[in-house]
């Protein structure tokens, strides 16, 4: 998310709440490191949840009785601009569970843990950084504060995960801070790469990730 694009439309507090709502899918990160069954069925758990999330939205967008209400009172106030009748707009939601379909689909749990994780809580911090403390500008009202910001959160984030998962070492950290900072340039770069970073930051940093996994264990 851009440090600045928020504000254009939504309050500093608005955004507090919608990064609020972006940690609180931390979950997914925590199911995938516990979830006790095969790996295909999370792999499908999270594509029903993309799939009802997309139709909410759609229903919200066509003002469905019941699903509308209840979707607006929850969101309503979190999004950019309310949709006019008819107009679905996808919010950043579907791309986090398509994100956590694919990363634990593509790569090993840990790395799947961490990448999505980084997504969560580094996006945030260089949002919410950027955004009060940003002074040096970048690319499209990013800035060097919140850059930096993601990165040494999604740093913090991976190195908890590598402990917790047995799986640190200094080769693989620093495959891990390479994953990172190739996820903090597709964040840095979302407008000219025309995707969500919700989507590029996951799987960046996981594909990095796991190639390091792979050159270490050979």
């Amino acid at each position: 998310m851009s440090d600045s694009g928020a504000g254009a439309t939504i309050s500093f507090r608005q955004g507090l709440l919608r990064k609020g709502v972006h940690l609180s899918s931390l979950w997914m990160a925590a199911l995938i490191m516990f979830w006790p069954y095969d790996d295909r069925l999370l792999f499908y758990f999270f594509l029903v949840c993309l799939i009802l999330n997309l139709f909410c939205e759609y229903a919200y967008s066509r003002r469905v009785p019941v699903i509308a209400p209840l979707y607006g009172f929850f969101f309503g106030r979190m999004l950019r601009k309310d949709p006019a009748p008819g107009d679905w707009i996808v919010s950043g939601s579907p791309p986090v569970f398509l994100a956590a379909a694919l990363t634990t689909l593509l790569f090993p749990r840990f790395i799947a843990a961490a990448s999505l994780g980084v997504m969560l809580t580094a996006d945030t911090a260089a949002a919410l950084i950027g955004r009060r403390f940003g002074r040096h500008r970048l690319n499209g009202g990013k800035s060097l504060e919140g850059t930096l910001a993601f990165f040494v959160t999604g740093m913090l984030f991976s190195f908890a995960v590598l402990l917790f998962a047995g799986e640190f070492s200094w080769r693989m950290l620093g495959w891990t801070a390479a994953g990172i900072l190739l996820a903090s340039l597709a964040e840095l770069f979302q407008k000219q790469l025309r995707l969500d970073d919700n989507l590029t930051i996951p799987l960046s940093c996981g594909a990095v990730m796991a190639l390091g996994f792979l050159m270490i264990a050979h």
